[in-house]
């Protein structure tokens, strides 16, 4: 088998066989296959597109190219969360509490920031002592015996999908659907969870800018999924705006108490409970509207926030702060943004509200660049509402009072002020599963 021939063949728009997909994922993770061939390869699948079953072979060939985690140690349905990313996007600090508090087992490995989009593990780690590098066996043992850990993810989860990633970054591959969703299922398929619940972002926040693509990237990975035989839904939300009103990772933390004790903001409270409920749904909690109904029983009883608090205890972190929030960073400036003129605030770049608050210190540009924990942006006003020439839209935190400047700036232009209210904005916007697609009403209920 020649990788020539391969290239030729998708370049042709033929279908490759699974021991071609195979030959060519092996081979280039074993260093046999030069970058130069599989650059070729990815641009003629970005040209010619993959079938459903091609897209799924490549993903079980990658999330097989190193370790696969094995969870079957854990009693229960194990459910995992994976975000395609977004601006304010805490939720896994929030659902994933809620559901092990009703007694579904969360074993979940999460990312850091890149670029405009936050990390969990960054916003975990800014609360005091909390570890996210545990060892495997650790990390069972925590599951076991809470029912939830949050941790990074492992060196050698699916290699091939790092090489991957690497090459199509600087080969303008990356937006290709059967390659984004093979990259996405690859690692959660690793990480040995029974059922996953994907939450695909729509807007100027997210990677699809329009609903229609992310329900075309949410069936693809739905699709994988069931091939692999994970059952699996996918949620498409909103990410027009951002998510809450917390940007930056100790103010997220907060922001993230503070919905689990009954008194977050109505979009991230909506949110997050459609997405726990549809775990506990995976987990067969019941029908949709009971596992609803235990979600909120879970945030009203303080049996979710108790879950957290057991959960940074036992990965090293100062559960006190989880009922003293005003432990966590404090940035020492702070700088108040007005309303340039009056009107109703329609719209926000959120791409360009993350760029700010990366500005500022909250998130890192480069792998390596570190985090100001303490830095980020509190909305004081979102779209819909009204606002007075002078009136506080928003306040800055840094440790560092230079970048004040850039960021309001930014901040600023990512803001469009008019004279009429903006179209009601939906929440959720589909619920996509092996059925079908769902569309949804604002407050996500089909």
């Amino acid at each position: 088998m020649r990788m020539y021939d391969l290239i030729l063949k998708k370049r042709e728009g033929q279908a490759l066989t699974d021991e071609e997909i195979a030959f060519l994922i092996s081979g280039y993770t074993a260093g046999e296959i030069p970058d130069y061939q599989m650059s070729a390869m990815l641009m003629a699948i970005y040209f010619k597109g993959l079938s459903q079953h091609e897209t799924g072979v490549l993903t079980h060939c990658m999330a097989h190219s190193g370790d696969m985690v094995d969870l079957s140690s854990i009693p229960g349905i194990k459910v995992d969360k994976h975000s395609t990313g977004g601006v304010g996007d805490k939720t896994t600090m929030i659902v994933a509490p809620i559901v092990a508090s009703c007694g579904v087992p969360v074993a979940k490995m999460s990312g850091r920031g890149l670029g405009h989009t936050g990390g969990t593990v960054d916003k975990l780690e800014s609360i005091p002592g909390l570890r996210t590098d545990i060892e495997p066996q650790r990390f069972l043992e925590i599951v076991k015996e809470i029912g939830i850990a949050v941790v990074g993810q492992s060196g050698n989860l699916a290699p091939a999908d790092k090489k991957l990633y690497a090459l199509r970054d600087v080969t303008a591959t990356v937006d290709s659907i059967p390659l984004i969703a093979a990259s996405i299922m690859s690692k959660k398929i690793a990480a040995g969870a029974d059922c996953i619940l994907l939450d695909v972002k729509t807007g100027s926040g997210a990677f699809m800018k329009t609903e229609e693509e992310a329900i075309q990237l949410a069936q693809t990975m739905v699709s994988i999924g069931e091939h692999v035989g994970r059952k699996t839904v996918a949620l498409i939300t909103d990410m027009d705006r951002p998510l809450g009103r917390a940007i930056g990772n100790a103010l997220e933390v907060q922001e993230a108490l503070e919905t689990l004790s009954g008194q977050g903001p109505e979009d991230l409270t909506q949110v997050c409970l459609q997405l726990a409920a549809n775990m506990l749904y995976l987990a067969e909690k019941g029908d949709m509207e009971e596992c609803l109904k235990l979600a909120q029983e879970a945030v009203h009883s303080g049996k979710a926030k108790e879950k957290f608090a057991q959960m940074v205890s036992a990965q090293g972190g100062d559960p006190s702060v989880i009922f003293h929030p005003e432990r966590l960073a404090q940035a020492p400036y702070s700088q108040v943004v007005t309303a340039p003129i009056d009107g109703y605030l329609t719209h926000m770049d959120t791409q360009q509200c993350g760029i700010a608050s990366v500005l500022l210190g909250a998130g890192r540009e480069t792998k390596e660049a570190p985090i100001d924990f303490s830095a980020g942006i509190i909305l004081k006003r979102t779209i819909g509402q009204w606002v007075n020439q002078g009136e506080p839209i928003a306040v800055l935190y840094s440790s560092r009072p230079e970048s004040f400047e850039g960021a309001q700036s930014l901040l600023l232009q990512s803001m469009t002020i008019g004279d009429q209210p903006p179209a009601p904005e939906r929440l959720i916007y589909a619920r996509v599963s092996s059925y079908g697609v769902e569309k949804m009403n604002p407050h996500g209920s089909n």
